[in-house]
């Protein structure tokens, strides 16, 4: 162990953090720090308001056990397991590191979980990060966030983006904090999954993220950036729901979980309001950032074309089937009706033509490839690439990737589906939710599989190479992860054609007019 960090016999590794001493534990030979306070309890009169720096204590404080997870919608029945953990103090980090202490210099991996930007807690076991620091010598920092309408409604009276704010007071903790782990604050790479990598997407757009993170990782970039008008009426609509208005003054002595309640009714019952809030709530997709000039001045897309991350490394990716997986929650797989497809098609195709050039790209595809292709485009694949192909056009560097490994589990009926890559880049192979993907019984060649992605991710964070080439737009080589791994050139190439020209802006609210 370096020096600087104790560890008296029969306890577990105590190291110093800014607000005071903390006592972890030992799991399989790594240190692991959960549920340190990284900012104060966003409650009574913080509520709704930006993360406020946390008060030191007293004594050695055990860092044993999880953070109580914020207010969550009920997906998956997440609301009922947050409130299997009570208490008010939602925003801690959780840290794994192979060597803690002062001198290590490790570099750090900080995880961004998804969710929707509607539920998403860092404890679910998916997230244990013991065996990705333990076997690729990285620290690994996971953390929650305020998801909902705590952490993205738009609330009068409330700073926007308030998810976003706590993500990068988390970094700011890190880049104060991690050195006592054995973490280089120099040396920080930030990686997420669909929301989190949505998120992001959204701290390299963001001038207060500067300077906090030197690499980004962004697996099935969630591609929703809300305009002010757009959030600020659906905010009006869950409000509505407790006949209340969206403002702190009415919403601040709210039980959180009525608030939450209220952003699952609305949620369910968007798809009455498709012609006022257009493609998002086709999706019953409620909480996306923000782009109100402020907190997040410009989307993703334009920060990079502009040049505001050529400096960043970058690795970007998605998997082959990406919405297959929301085919199947939705009970379509299979039953996809020629009417739903051309409404898919028509809704999130890109411009007036976007039905006709997938069916000139894709002749033989049949309702259901049509639907889950122009879904998968939309939300997932064709937002990363574009940010590949942004950063690449700005003078920057970019890694391009497509796990095309179909999941074995349920049936295998899912193939290379959204949240696969989770379980395989973190090693958990056989707990939380996304290892079901897998299965009880995964063939051999899974964690082979695992071990590759894994040491990508982490070479990535160590020195900036995940083992392929860059991207670039003469040759556009991305590695396909898959049982035979590959570098090619990249094989959706259909769907960037029909995308080539759409420029992903901040999704309006389409009549303005007040809601009857």
């Amino acid at each position: 162990m370096t020096v600087g960090a104790s560890e008296q016999s029969g306890a577990g590794p105590e190291i110093r953090v800014a607000a005071g001493p903390l006592r972890g534990t030992r799991e399989t030979g790594v240190a692991v720090f959960r549920g340190v306070p990284f900012a104060g309890p966003p409650v009574g009169p913080r509520r709704f308001a930006a993360p406020q720096p946390v008060r030191s204590w007293e004594g050695v404080r055990t860092a044993l056990s999880y953070g109580p997870p914020p207010p969550q919608g009920s997906h998956f029945g997440m609301d009922a397991l947050a409130r299997e953990v009570r208490g008010d103090g939602w925003l801690t980090v959780n840290v794994w590191s192979p060597d803690p202490g002062p001198g290590a210099g490790l570099p750090v991996m900080v995880w961004i979980q998804g969710g929707a930007y509607t539920i998403g807690m860092s404890g679910l076991p998916e997230y244990d990060g013991g065996r990705l620091a333990r076997e690729g010598g990285v620290v690994v920092v996971t953390f929650n966030y305020r998801v909902g309408l705590e952490g993205f409604g738009q609330i009068e009276g409330a700073p926007a983006n308030r998810g976003l704010l706590d993500q990068v007071a988390a970094l700011e903790w890190v880049r104060d904090n991690i050195r006592a782990f054995g973490g280089d604050p120099a040396r920080v790479t930030l990686f997420g999954q669909s929301a989190g990598a949505g998120s992001v997407a959204a701290l390299l757009a963001m001038p207060r993220a500067a300077g906090l993170f030197v690499r980004a990782v962004a697996q099935s970039v969630q591609g929703t950036f809300f305009s002010p008008d757009l959030a600020a009426d659906i905010a009006a609509a869950c409000a509505a729901e407790l006949g209340l208005k969206p403002t702190v003054a009415d919403l601040s002595a709210v039980d959180p979980d009525l608030l939450s309640a209220a952003g699952d009714a609305v949620g369910a019952d968007m798809g009455r309001r498709a012609g006022r809030w257009g493609p998002p709530a086709h999706r019953s997709i409620a909480f996306s950032p923000v782009v109100e000039g402020q907190v997040l001045p410009r989307t993703p897309w334009q920060a990079l074309a502009d040049g505001a991350c050529r400096g960043i490394g970058f690795l970007v990716g998605h998997t082959r089937d990406e919405a297959r997986l929301l085919t199947a929650l939705d009970g379509l797989l299979g039953q996809v009706t020629q009417e739903q497809a051309a409404t898919a098609l028509r809704v999130f195709g890109p411009g007036r033509d976007g039905a006709r050039l997938y069916h000139d790209a894709f002749p033989a595809a049949g309702p259901d490839a049509l639907h889950e292709l122009v879904q998968s485009d939309w939300l997932f694949r064709m937002p990363g690439l574009r940010l590949a192909q942004a950063q690449n056009a700005a003078g920057g560097r970019a890694h391009v990737y497509e796990l095309t490994w179909p999941a074995p589990g349920m049936g295998g009926v899912l193939g290379a589906c959204h949240g696969l890559d989770v379980p395989l880049v973190f090693g958990n192979l056989d707990r939380g939710r996304p290892a079901a993907l897998i299965g009880e019984d995964p063939p051999p060649d899974t964690e082979a599989l695992s071990a590759r992605m894994r040491a990508a991710w982490t070479a990535f964070a160590a020195h900036g190479d995940p083992g392929w080439p860059a991207y670039d737009t003469a040759q556009g080589l991305v590695q396909l992860f898959d049982t035979r791994p590959a570098v090619t050139a990249y094989p959706e190439e259909h769907s960037r054609r029909i995308w080539r020209h759409h420029d992903f802006p901040v999704l309006p609210l389409i009549d303005a007019r007040p809601a009857g």
